[in-house]
């Protein structure tokens, strides 16, 4: 019996002694075993403002799983969201890399970043190789609740000068003027964008376009519908009725190049019903983030009308706008 009681003491002692070993330090917390966050907590869509010291501009990214694999897609500065190549998410860093699209450069894109609170920040780097940094939040919901109570219908063009439009580069060529009643683009132009910021609204426009023509409008100043010689096309994002590189419409209903075609324009959150030439192209489609060449990626903010006038030539009448009385 004092053999057994003398074992059993022995084996209380290596017990307690481990215990005291493996317990952490006090004011100490507990790591996760892989050393940072799940992959999870960097699901979901991501607005994101990319900087340099001089300048940034804005980007966007969206991840999810699939059969338990991450996978997103991506728009950078310009072109059309694109699917990323590779996503590895590991001891809390994240780390994106796809092919170039329309950018001047011989490798691929490459973002790295670390959850910082609710935030992203990382790196990445410019065209030249130069470093950038970048930073990301989570990209808002933007639901509303009820139906939108209309308020005052606004002429954004008084048909004789650019009163309430502002060049979006002071630096950049300016091609656009008022010719028969008509706002008219000629290149090379910058962009073109409204004084005023909207919310939700309904926007009534008519615009035309030349053989080829290619323009676009900014809803908010992040979300470009397309304008495009598309008479005979298929039904693609990237065509007339489209919201670029999302959403592409049921039909094609256009006219031909040279005529004066029409756009019905609702958007309620970042929810957006286009009607083009008198069809309904797009009904209540959830439009998912920002597009190429969007003046900022602070979706949750109120942003301007703007006309693309960077491609070719484009000409516009009848720019009326009809802002909700307030966003719910």
């Amino acid at each position: 019996m004092l053999v057994n009681f003398q074992s059993f003491v022995v084996l209380v002692l290596i017990s307690l002694l481990t215990a005291c070993a493996s317990s952490p330090e006090p004011g100490s917390q507990p790591t996760r075993s892989s050393g940072g966050p799940s992959e999870d907590a960097f699901l979901g869509r991501w607005d994101v403002t990319v900087k340099s010291p001089s300048t940034q501009y804005p980007s966007w990214f969206e991840l999810s799983k699939e059969d338990g694999q991450l996978k997103g897609r991506l728009v950078g500065r310009f072109g059309s969201a694109r699917p990323i190549a590779t996503v590895r998410a590991t001891g809390g860093e994240l780390v994106l890399s796809l092919p170039k699209q329309y950018e001047k450069r011989s490798d691929d894109l490459s973002f790295k970043g670390r959850l910082v609170g609710d935030r992203l920040e990382g790196s990445t780097t410019a065209e030249d190789g130069s470093p950038l940094s970048w930073v990301a939040v989570r990209a808002p919901d933007l639901t509303r609740q009820g139906t939108p109570e209309w308020g005052d219908s606004i002429s954004l063009f008084n048909e004789r000068n650019l009163e309430g439009w502002r060049p979006r580069d002071p630096g950049e060529p300016n091609g656009w003027s008022v010719k028969n009643g008509a706002l008219v683009n000629a290149t090379p132009s910058c962009d073109l964008i409204t004084e005023k910021t909207f919310n939700d609204f309904k926007l009534h426009l008519e615009f035309k376009v030349p053989e080829k023509g290619n323009s676009g409008i900014y809803l908010r100043g992040r979300y470009e519908v397309q304008i495009d010689d598309s008479l005979g096309k298929e039904p693609d994002s990237h065509a007339l009725g489209g919201v670029y590189g999302f959403l592409t419409p049921t039909s094609i209903p256009a006219r031909k190049a040279g005529e004066w075609q029409t756009y019905d324009i609702t958007l309620i959150g970042r929810r957006v019903t286009v009607v083009l030439n008198g069809t309904t192209v797009l009904d209540d489609a959830e439009i998912p983030g920002i597009t190429g060449g969007a003046l900022d990626s602070e979706e949750g903010a109120p942003g301007p009308i703007f006309l693309q006038g960077d491609h070719t030539a484009v000409s516009y009448r009848n720019i009326v706008i009809t802002p909700a009385k307030q966003t719910p």
